[in-house]
């Protein structure tokens, strides 16, 4: 089961510490073309915007690094937030990649707005930006293929006639109007097992063949780490797990900082419990473990594809990870991974 399912790389662009924002963004074009090496199918960069900690705020402007530095792998975004854009503008863009790159952009567009309201005032948006994404996404698929009806007379150059692939990144409500949509669905993350499997059920009960994709598709995102001992494997995850945990009370990403680091660290009662919730759920372990935890993974949701997103602060020991689970999944080095669906 796993040797037939497509594997892809999603990076945050997280800065480490002793590294600054312009580092994170040359690490992950690095990261990048080691995944193209290592014959993983996609790879995707996000939007963030004022989140101290992650560099990555302009994602097709970091996507089209990615794809000049690279040759064959697909690379899109995980996504464009596309309440934050006008479609119009978000369709130009990715007009304006494909132009460049033919045949190796996805699109892959979510829901969220700004992580706080300070940015979400300086994006000129608030929380219900979020609550019209169905008829934001019709638009944009409007601009790409020439139906479009809101605004006569315009039309998006050069995206207009382009085969671009979209991907819908969304739960809940999300994956509802992906089904409508007649898209594929991005759902993760793995620690919420009950929510994702309940998001694929209603987005395959729903989901309507139209010309974009014609069955349903789903892309798993998670954090999957490999290494020679399950203890190692559970250390690329903490300095993640710290960064989120301190996120969720501060309302700031800190920099990854070395395992030792945060194990060394006297947390307070809250900071532990969120922690620990952080660490929970995420698939790591050898590579035997990671195998078993990955076809149950699969074989639950119907996965046809899993979206890796696993970031840490040592930065050889993630690519290790990869490569460990490029063996493992056999994937087809250099040529990227088979399957069918989307391209």
């Amino acid at each position: 089961m796993i040797a037939s399912t497509r594997f892809s790389v999603l990076d945050r662009s997280r800065v480490r510490e002793g590294h600054d924002g312009p580092a994170a963004l040359r690490d992950t074009v690095r990261l990048a073309q080691e995944a193209e090496a290592l014959g993983f199918h996609r790879f995707w960069v996000s939007e963030h915007h004022g989140v101290p900690g992650v560099a990555g705020s302009a994602p097709t402007v970091l996507a089209a690094a990615v794809a000049a530095a690279t040759a064959t792998i697909r690379v899109g975004t995980g996504g464009v937030m596309l309440p934050n854009h006008q479609p119009l503008v978000v369709a130009e863009q990715f007009g304006v990649l494909e132009s460049l790159f033919p045949g190796r952009i996805d699109m892959g567009l979510g829901r969220s707005v700004g992580f706080t309201g300070g940015v979400r005032g300086a994006l000129g948006r608030d929380r219900a930006a979020a609550e019209d994404f169905g008829g934001q996404l019709a638009e944009l698929l409007g601009w790409l293929d020439g139906t479009q009806r809101v605004h006569p007379g315009v039309h998006a150059h050069p995206a207009e006639g382009l085969r671009i692939p979209p991907f819908v990144l969304a739960t809940g409500e999300g994956a509802g109007v992906a089904a409508t949509a007649g898209l594929p669905l991005v759902v993760g993350d793995l620690r919420g097992r009950e929510k994702l499997l309940r998001a694929v059920e209603r987005y395959r009960r729903e989901f309507r063949p139209l010309s974009w994709t014609p069955e349903p598709y789903v892309v798993v995102s998670g954090a999957v780490a490999i290494a020679a001992s399950a203890e190692e494997a559970r250390r690329l995850l903490t300095p993640e797990a710290w960064s989120l945990a301190y996120s969720r009370i501060h309302g700031v990403f800190p920099p990854l900082v070395p395992a030792e680091r945060v194990e060394a660290l006297t947390m307070t009662e809250r900071e532990r419990d969120l922690y620990e919730e952080s660490m929970r759920g995420h698939i790591r372990g050898t590579e035997d473990e990671v195998v078993a935890a990955l076809e149950t993974a699969i074989e639950e949701t119907g996965a046809d594809e899993v979206l890796v997103t696993t970031s840490t602060h040592d930065r050889a020991a993630r690519v290790d990870s990869l490569r460990r689970l490029a063996r493992v999944a056999e994937l087809p080095v250099g040529r990227g991974a088979p399957g069918g669906g989307p391209a």
